[in-house]
């Protein structure tokens, strides 16, 4: 048991962040799950996952603030997060291809603020939704997967995906017809998750578009995520005595790295081969003046 977790441990580390994301997603989904079995068993009847919820009434986000990061993280069942997944997997590594990982990571949470923040405004001012503020609650990744896929449209809006039955489609037709259906759909039984849908897909076009004018939307999210992780991951302290570490160990910590590091150079030089030079974002063009230097 102890090796699964070290290597599932090593994994996460190692993986790009459509990876980081589907271990957190999948990791809280399995906690909640299995919590929620355990209570059912003890018979214990107590709405947790309401905690982790975005609620529609501002007096409840009020007792509960953080839910509005939460939710997008938290799925109601495996149809959902399955589908949910599969998406930010399919959407998530074009989007790299075309960005990085640290705008995919920027948006996720952008996504899901713009689609929580939607969703609670319409069913605060819509009077068809009224009587239902004080029940309803939203969660998962959908917003966030919509937002990622609607930038990459807005980026490149004549790359061809393959869809089982329909064959090659224009990324700009796939993600107008997701939206369009959330538009035809914002009055039904699910009627806030697809109002969220379009505060996510909101969100996309318009990371894309400042993007595409020098500005990143999606910058002070990842100022605030630094912070907070430099603050939780302690420094390491120097040993008072001399440890002297195994060689295999340091082998696969530097054999790790190095992969890590291939990995992405064949990756940019295969989106620079594709889409020339001029495609680069300023990260990928630095870790290739960075790799040069190495040879």
């Amino acid at each position: 048991m102890g090796n699964i977790v070290t290597e599932l441990r090593g994994r996460f580390r190692r993986g790009d962040i459509v990876t980081r994301l589907l271990y957190i997603n999948v990791g809280i989904f399995l906690l909640t799950t299995l919590l929620d079995v355990f209570l059912r068993l003890m018979d214990v009847h107590y709405p947790f996952l309401r905690w982790g919820e975005c609620p529609a009434g501002f007096a409840q986000l009020l007792r509960q603030p953080w839910s509005l990061v939460t939710y997008m993280f938290v799925h109601a069942d495996v149809w959902h997060i399955l589908f949910n997944m599969l998406w930010l997997y399919w959407f998530g590594q074009m989007f790299r291809y075309f960005f990085s990982d640290r705008h995919l990571c920027g948006l996720y949470i952008l996504g899901g603020l713009c689609g929580g923040l939607l969703y609670m405004a319409a069913y605060n001012v819509f009077p068809y939704f009224r009587p239902f503020v004080g029940s309803s609650y939203l969660l998962g990744a959908s917003a966030s997967v919509l937002a990622i896929a609607v930038a990459t449209a807005v980026r490149e809006p004549d790359y061809r995906v393959n869809l089982l039955f329909l064959g090659s489609v224009r990324l700009k037709y796939l993600t107008l017809v997701l939206v369009l259906l959330d538009v035809m759909l914002a009055a039904s039984g699910n009627a806030g998750g697809h109002i969220a849908h379009l505060g996510g897909a909101l969100a996309g076009y318009w990371f894309a578009v400042a993007f595409r004018r020098g500005y990143d939307p999606t910058a002070w999210i990842n100022r605030v995520i630094d912070f907070f992780a430099g603050r939780c991951v302690p420094r390491r302290r120097k040993p008072k005595m001399k440890v002297h570490y195994g060689k295999h160990a340091a082998d696969y910590d530097y054999n790790a790295r190095r992969r890590e590091r291939e990995e992405e150079i064949d990756r940019i030089l295969d989106k620079l081969k594709k889409s020339g030079y001029g495609s680069l974002t300023a990260e990928e063009k630095q870790a290739l003046f960075d790799e040069s230097k190495r040879l």
